[in-house]
């Protein structure tokens, strides 16, 4: 006869304390299994980059390094779920699986079905727990922002199993995974031990400027939490650190710096809200009155990735984000905002090329994100950025240019903002070269603004945009909430 077992299913949730899931898996009778798959269907997906799998990689790392002192680890294998759970039923009677939900991309929304139906055919039960207050099955917004602050408030959850809670294993037919030490230059270090770390910085000290600097390129780099990758990986909960930021204001602490934080908080959950309940957005814009109609251009594309636009703030926020998988909020935002307005290219021809750069990949954020920075939701303001006066206004030093633009490091700060209103006596002056040393304006500003302008305000007056609207602003957003007048 088979001996029970129960197995614990990590996802992004890549942590032990606060885990829902795992915190129930472990208050069953019966030995635990911890597994984590490294799907080829997520591993060749377009989105996922080397520096996620890296992420992941260091996080698993520091699970086992915990759970050492338990005689146990988080068993990993380069297998797709069914046919690792094919291999695992001829050996033991599989009594419950464990996993938290995961607002995912369309390949593991089609694998979780599938998996489903083995679950039900192989009479296994499939216990899934909410991840992050982000409720499954919801039809539309009624008491959401009540319950999301219920489950914030509720009791976080300790990680305190016993040594017989846990089984080991070896399965001839399948190899475990072996992982070994990786390094990520100039990219966040995964796992919980390093968010921890962060949390307590952030917590004691860099949280003193936070609501002053959020929209600096280069102080945001200090003063911002940059806990959004161990968000979304599952290195921390949102709970966890909403409780723990609530309490710095219990003890006098800044109650603008913090509460501006946690209402992040909740915004980040109302974002992969809206990708749980309209998971088409990774497809289409989630307003249908709007349609990929722009024409390809290569060569806007080109540069635009690899930061060779002309435009140095835009290039130092590309090349910053490629080199180090961070970029503060309003330079993702001014990214989207000129591929999308300037360049005027489709938002779906440059929302993957972000995805992989992003450590903090989630894709509940990113998706319902690109479609409103690109004015393509119909119910939010539209905002074409201007990279000249975000550039004055927010880096007006150049610090972040000429760390990221270093060909430019030399010019005076004018023509670090503005490289194209260099003359022939200041090219020699400086030995520098408009479009040798650095590219010359791929577009006009002025002329690419009004366009943008003229064709976004004419969108969003087309009926099916209007109708459309009023069906977004039902379903995604809180029943006082009304439309922007046209």
């Amino acid at each position: 006869m088979k001996p029970n077992i129960n197995v614990f299913w990590f996802k992004r949730d890549l942590r032990l304390v606060d885990n829902e899931a795992l915190i129930s898996a472990i208050s069953e009778p019966y030995p635990l299994l911890l597994i984590y798959l490294f799907e080829p269907i997520f591993i060749k997906d377009v989105h996922t980059s080397e520096r996620h799998l890296t992420f992941i990689k260091q996080s698993l790392l520091d699970i086992n390094n915990l759970l050492k002192k338990l005689k146990t680890q988080v068993h990993i294998y380069e297998l797709d779920v069914v046919s690792f759970f094919e291999v695992l039923i001829k050996r033991y009677q599989i009594k419950t699986i464990f996993s938290t939900e995961e607002t995912g991309l369309d390949f593991s929304y089609k694998r979780d079905i599938n998996f489903k139906l083995f679950c039900k055919k192989n009479n296994i039960k499939w216990e899934e727990h909410p991840r992050n207050g982000v409720f499954r099955g919801k039809k539309n917004r009624d008491k959401w922002v009540e319950n999301w602050k219920s489950l914030m408030s509720s009791q976080i959850l300790s990680f305190n199993p016993k040594f017989d809670d846990f089984i080991n294993l070896e399965i001839s037919e399948i190899k475990r995974k072996k992982i070994k030490s990786v390094k990520s230059n100039k990219v966040q270090k995964g796992g919980p031990t390093e968010a921890h770390k962060y949390l307590k910085s952030f917590l004691n000290d860099r949280y003193k400027k936070y609501h002053f600097k959020i929209s600096k390129p280069e102080l945001s780099r200090y003063h911002c939490s940059r806990l959004s990758p161990y968000f979304s990986w599952g290195n921390l909960s949102t709970r966890y650190v909403w409780q723990l930021a609530k309490k710095e204001i219990e003890k006098g602490k800044s109650r603008l710096h913090f509460n501006s934080f946690t209402s992040r908080l909740r915004w980040q959950s109302h974002f992969i809200q809206k990708f749980e309940m309209e998971p088409e957005m990774e497809f289409r814009s989630i307003n249908k009155g709007y349609k990929k109609n722009k024409t390809v251009n290569n060569k806007y594309l080109n540069a635009w990735k690899k930061g060779k636009t002309g435009f140095p703030l835009v290039d130092a926020s590309m090349r910053c984000v490629v080199k180090s998988g961070y970029l503060n909020f309003r330079m993702r935002a001014l990214l989207v905002s000129f591929l999308t307005h300037h360049l005027w290219q489709n938002w779906q021809d440059g929302v993957v090329h972000l995805a992989k750069n992003f450590l903090d990949f989630e894709p509940g954020i990113h998706y319902p994100q690109f479609q409103m920075q690109a004015g393509e939701t119909g119910i939010n303001m539209i905002r074409i950025y201007n990279p000249v006066k975000n550039s004055l206004e927010h880096d007006p030093d150049a610090t972040f240019i000429k760390k990221w633009v270093p060909e430019l490091k030399n010019l005076p700060l004018n023509l670090i903002h503005e490289p194209w209103k260099i003359n022939s006596m200041e090219e020699k002056l400086y030995s520098f070269k408009l479009g040798k040393n650095y590219p010359k304006p791929i577009v006009d500003l002025k002329k690419t603004y009004k366009h943008a302008s003229q064709e976004l305000w004419k969108l969003k007056a087309n009926p099916i945009v209007k109708k459309e609207s009023i069906r977004i602003l039902k379903k995604h957003t809180n029943a006082n909430r009304k439309a922007f007048d046209d």
